[in-house]
């Protein structure tokens, strides 16, 4: 399962098709879905809002797809508020204490307060 790995492959793709992956945290949402966090206004964010189409694939800490592993695609979409929430926890229980000081340490490396940071979280949901 792809919720069982530590780092994936995270794929979304520019207006004119090119893909641009990225190493995420991933974890299962328990509804079929899984999820990551990010900035509001990370390009990846940006990519979704015009081809919600994504690829997830194992990759290690720098993004480095693991050989013979298979591509597993679906459609994502940035979410706020209660899903966030959601989000937010299920990645804090997989990744325990990283989880918990990178999100404690993220106001400080965009300067704002805990309130004021624009987080957002991904949904994932898997082509069947």
């Amino acid at each position: 399962m792809i919720a069982d790995e530590k780092y994936v492959s995270f794929t979304t793709f520019t207006q004119s098709g090119k893909p641009k992956p990225l190493p995420v945290w991933i974890a299962d949402l328990e509804d079929g879905t899984y999820g990551f966090t990010s900035d509001a206004d990370a390009w990846k964010v940006k990519r979704l809002a015009n081809n919600p189409n994504v690829t997830l694939q194992p990759c290690n800490i720098r993004g480095v797809v693991k050989e013979d592993s298979t591509i597993i695609t679906g459609t994502a979409q940035a979410v706020t508020g209660e899903d966030f929430m959601k989000v937010l926890k299920a990645i804090k229980v997989k990744y325990g204490l990283m989880a918990h000081l990178i999100h404690l340490d993220i106001s400080r490396w965009f300067k704002k307060s805990p309130e004021k940071h624009s987080g957002c979280a991904i949904i994932v949901t898997v082509n069947s």
